[in-house]
């Protein structure tokens, strides 16, 4: 099952290369900690600026680390169908057990570009496939038609909505059913988006604090939401502070204080700032991560 707390991974980097042995200790200490998922190469993993070699390579550390204990979700997002199509093959070859498919970005791809793009992606894989909405970041927004037509495609059974738009789940709930799997893509959100009928977060946060947000998205699972309110109030600042700059940034800072990998990011992404680092060092400490 895809559901709870599941991490979109930081990639470690070591004097301007992957850190293997960092990356697959942290996959672990995820797991360990209570993470329900992984999911390499997103947004948060700067995939965006691995080289394909890396991008596989990324993935098929996840899969060996995870080693069959949580669904790993690997992420092909392209603006170039070509390559995704590519990516998602090689993602299925690695053995994640499904990927994860961002609107493409840059481009302006029509409602029914993006609907031949994820279909072609869906015939070339026999994994599942998350499909990812984030206007904010993409410029294109899959619209409710385009989403239902999506739903009806048997491999591509979720997706993961970076809208902050809550009553999208709801509406999406009546065009795809109440099998499709929604979870949110925005750690302040996920509490409420659990209330609206969602079912887990990929989080940002929970690279520094799995015990925490695993917890969180338990309770809110069981139904328990004013005990998942307490940890989402001591968790709040932290959701908010690891954007403040550039993400990963702030992230990876927080993890080089903890001993998990150097704060290493690669260009356009910079080092976070003083000010950032401070407020994250507060944000931490709120949220119970122990440093």
């Amino acid at each position: 099952m895809i559901t709870g707390s599941l991490t979109a991974l930081v990639t470690p980097f070591k004097n301007g290369v992957v850190d293997a042995d960092a990356y697959s200790d942290f996959v672990d200490w995820q797991i360990r900690s209570g993470t329900d998922g992984l999911v390499p190469c997103g947004t948060t993993g700067e995939a965006s600026t691995l080289s394909n070699k890396e991008h596989v390579h990324v993935i098929e550390l996840c899969v060996q680390a995870a080693g069959g204990r949580v669904p790993v979700i690997a992420g092909i997002g392209s603006n170039n169908t070509a390559e995704a199509v590519h990516m998602g093959r090689e993602a299925q070859k690695c053995g994640a057990g499904a990927v994860l498919a961002v609107a493409p970005y840059y481009n302006k791809p029509s409602q029914e570009g993006m609907f031949q793009h994820f279909q072609a992606i869906a015939k070339a894989v026999d994994i599942d496939i998350i499909l990812y909405n984030i206007p904010g970041r993409s410029i294109v927004d899959i619209d409710l038609e385009t989403m239902g037509r999506l739903a009806e495609i048997p491999n591509i059974i979720g997706l993961k909505d970076a809208t902050s738009d809550l009553s999208r789940v709801s509406d999406y709930k009546s065009v795809c059913g109440a099998d499709f799997i929604q979870l949110s893509g925005d750690d302040p959100t996920a509490l409420a988006h659990w209330a609206h009928g969602g079912s887990g977060c990929i989080s940002v946060a929970s690279n520094v604090a799995p015990r925490q947000c695993a917890q969180m998205h338990k309770l809110c699972a069981a139904g328990e939401f004013s005990q998942a309110r307490l940890i989402h109030e001591k968790m709040d600042r932290l959701f908010k502070d690891l954007f403040l700059n550039a993400s990963p940034a702030p992230t990876k800072y927080a993890l080089s204080l903890m001993g998990k990998m150097q704060p290493d990011v690669r260009l356009p992404i910079i080092e976070c700032d003083d000010s950032a680092k401070a407020a994250v060092q507060v944000a931490m400490k709120l949220a119970g991560v122990e440093v």
